[in-house]
């Protein structure tokens, strides 16, 4: 008598979930590993328990490789899949600029002097009215930039013109200064001079020696007596030949 049919839902006793768990696990590894061996099958297995604990089986040497694989398979054909109508799209788009960046490419030759030949009168016109508004452009950008320069010049001379007047300016009250303190020097210089002189004349009046015999003589003297001049006033002769005594 064989085994009844086993209902698929989930086991409510924790034991007997844990011991179906790892049975079941172990016969499905087992599979795993007897279907890579007899069908030379990749095969990889990978199961997680209740608890996060991982359980693993690659049939090749690197779990990684086999799922790199399994990456490119699975995304590349879902690239593959990919609409018609968006590839489509996005060739018209790449049409475009492909037209659009050749076109300014000629423009810009065109623009250089080059590849003029296949060029109508009409567009060579139309060339060279863009020529002239852009050369007016350029000159115009020039000469406000040279009044922008000029302008900037000007300021810096005007700064430097103020600069130069301060400076001679204190230049010259500095040269008033020289001027004013030599002038005084030299005329203390000369005042010094003038009451050194006046000093010597005075010392030299002061001390002048007297012209007169330096032998002292008491009483009446008759040589002094004839060298006196007339002149004398009559109230300084001697008196009996005698000199009065203020006279000593």
């Amino acid at each position: 008598m064989g085994r009844g049919r086993v209902e698929l839902k989930r086991i409510e006793n924790k034991i007997n979930r844990q011991v179906t768990f790892a049975k079941r696990r172990n016969g499905l590894l087992k599979k795993a590993y007897e279907l890579s061996i007899l069908c030379d099958a990749e095969v990889a297995l990978i199961i997680f328990s209740n608890r996060g604990k991982l359980y693993e089986f690659c049939s090749s040497s690197s779990m990684l490789k086999t799922l790199e694989r399994y990456q490119k398979c699975s995304y590349g054909a879902m690239e593959v899949q990919k609409p018609a109508k968006e590839l489509e799209s996005s060739y018209r788009e790449y049409l475009k600029l492909k037209t659009r960046c050749e076109s300014l490419q000629q423009t810009q030759r065109n623009l250089l002097g080059e590849d003029l030949g296949p060029l109508n009168t009409k567009e060579l016109e139309q060339l060279e009215r863009q020529l002239e508004s852009s050369l007016k452009h350029v000159r115009s950008t020039k000469t406000q930039h040279m009044i922008d320069l000029l302008a900037d010049l000007q300021s810096k001379e005007h700064m430097l013109i103020e600069a130069n007047r301060d400076l001679k300016t204190k230049l010259d009250e500095i040269d008033s200064r020289t001027q004013l303190r030599q002038t005084w020097e030299h005329g203390h210089d000369h005042q010094t001079m003038l009451y050194g002189t006046q000093h010597a004349q005075t010392q030299g009046l002061m001390f002048q020696p007297l012209d007169c015999n330096p032998t002292l003589q008491i009483g009446y003297n008759a040589v002094v007596s004839q060298q006196m001049p007339a002149a004398t006033p009559a109230h300084a002769q001697p008196v009996n030949g005698f000199i009065p005594g203020w006279m000593l």
